[in-house]
């Protein structure tokens, strides 16, 4: 078995974290950090044990600006 890594980004939504997984596309969530990352482990396993891909690019990381009301 091949061990990957792969980028996590979580966000809060009320009281859960959301976690998403930009490489495969696996999204899940949490109480806790730690708890949405490990969601998020064990969501990203089942889908590539269902859909292996052998070729998985890095995701682009960056920022931008949107002037609105505050």
């Amino acid at each position: 078995m091949t061990t990957r890594t792969f980028a996590a980004v979580l966000h809060k939504e009320e009281d859960m974290y959301v976690a998403e997984c930009p490489e495969v596309g696996t999204v899940s969530q949490g109480h806790t950090v730690e708890e949405a990352i490990a969601n998020l482990k064990e969501a990203t396993e089942l889908y590539l044990e269902e859909f292996p891909q052998t070729k998985i690019g890095k995701p682009i990381l960056t920022t931008f600006e949107v002037v609105g009301n505050a």
